[in-house]
């Protein structure tokens, strides 16, 4: 039985880029169908805790634990079956390949019939892109290849998906876009979200909790609505100090 329908858990996670430590000591949960924000300052090790909870960075300390299954000593390929989907920072697409056949790519351990059901899916969700399915991925403009690139993610149907800043990059109205399109898949998915987002008003906007990282530890958690982390003064005083 799952502890307050924790589907995952991160547990004292010290990790390391060669000998100089990033994470000290960091744990975390996410609850089954919440958006969790991690929101911190640049350096603060964000993205390097989504690198060793997929499995990128293995930790020198800690356990890492999803639907009460201990994943730390399995590799990314192995999480990602799991159903962990992990977002990476600025996206990956096969450029050469054609926007359908990058989704058929993400999906390929799927039947015939999954692959269709999905593939209908993402288009559902993101309809500019079953206008140019057939337009190879690296003629796409940046707002199409975020899309693609987190539509490749979803044709797993990942459990968990961790978002290193999806919205990186983009104009400001694609941002709230793509912000719209998280809850989306939150919401009808029923999929939890671990968001890392460089726009913190539209990263708390979203979320139902919020942590906040600084210098490799977790120093805040708070739940969103209540007395809120959205505060103006209370935001220049975490992050811009």
């Amino acid at each position: 039985m799952k502890e307050d329908n924790i589907i995952l858990s991160v547990q004292n996670i010290h990790a390391s880029y060669y000998k100089k430590e990033i994470l000290h000591g960091v744990s975390l949960c996410v609850r089954e169908g919440e958006i969790l924000s991690l929101v911190g300052p640049n350096g603060a090790g964000k993205s390097t805790l989504l690198k060793t909870i997929i499995g990128i960075l293995p930790p020198r300390e800690g356990r890492i634990y999803l639907d009460s299954e201990d994943v730390t000593n399995l590799s990314p390929h192995l999480r990602v079956r799991r159903g962990i989907g992990y977002f990476i920072q600025g996206g990956e697409i096969f450029p050469n390949l054609t926007v359908r056949e990058n989704l058929e790519l993400g999906g390929m351990d799927l039947s015939k019939e999954e692959l269709k059901e999905r593939t209908e899916e993402v288009f559902t969700l993101f309809p500019e892109l079953a206008k140019i399915s057939s337009r190879r991925a690296g003629l796409l403009s940046g707002g199409q290849r975020h899309a693609l690139a987190l539509g490749i993610v979803l044709m797993r149907r990942p459990k968990l998906l961790l978002l290193d800043e999806p919205s990186a990059g983009l104009a400001p109205a694609l941002v709230k876009e793509t912000m719209k399109r998280i809850q989306e898949i939150n919401e009808d998915f029923r999929i939890s979200i671990l968001l890392v987002e460089q726009n913190l008003r539209e990263a708390l906007r979203i979320a139902q909790r919020v942590y906040l990282l600084k210098a490799g530890q977790i120093v805040g958690e708070e739940k969103i609505p209540g007395e809120s982390i959205l505060e103006e003064e209370k935001l220049e005083a975490l992050f811009l100090k």
